[in-house]
């Protein structure tokens, strides 16, 4: 069985109708422009077609190395403790919808979910994801504004230890 890259990050600008969207602001932006230039692509596919050609890449990086398959992870929006999205919060957006597309396309690409726990639809989007084939979950509790400690995400949290989904 060859080696699997538990960490590859999915990044678009919407450009292809994947519903991703990504704000570069600031001291972000030379580090933004460093990272494309790292991976081969032009300076300009930030406000170009972002979302084909970084996912082309990624095949090509992954067709040419001893990886069998690499998880794509997902990033849900930020929300409140009380499930509103915080609509000028986080810097970038991936939907689960497209890594579990771009992973039924692509074999090569195994799909990493986000949904933050207090998402009104958490349970719910838990379920489908899983269904979906999610092979884990993803969630940053200082980017995301999420105490994870907050009992009202409890059935989550047991809901995702049940299915032995790894969190990240």
């Amino acid at each position: 069985m060859k080696p699997i890259d538990m960490h590859v990050h999915v990044v678009g600008n919407g450009s292809g109708g994947t519903g991703c969207w990504l704000r570069v602001r600031g001291w972000h932006r030379p580090l933004a422009a460093l990272m494309l230039k790292h991976i081969g692509l032009p300076s300009g596919v930030m406000k170009g077609d972002l979302d084909r050609l970084y996912i082309e890449r990624l095949l090509e990086l992954v067709r040419g190395s001893s990886l069998g398959a690499i998880v794509i992870l997902a990033q849900d929006r930020v929300y409140d403790a009380q499930g509103c999205v915080m609509k000028e919060a986080g810097s970038f957006y991936v939907p689960n919808d497209y890594v579990l597309g771009l992973a039924r396309q692509h074999p090569e690409f195994l799909p990493a979910v986000s949904i933050h726990p207090a998402r009104p639809d958490a349970l719910e989007e838990l379920e489908r994801c899983l269904a979906a084939g999610a092979v884990m979950m993803k969630c940053l509790p200082n980017c995301h504004n999420i105490d994870c400690n907050d009992r009202r995400y409890t059935k989550f949290w047991e809901r995702m230890a049940a299915t032995k989904l790894p969190l990240l």
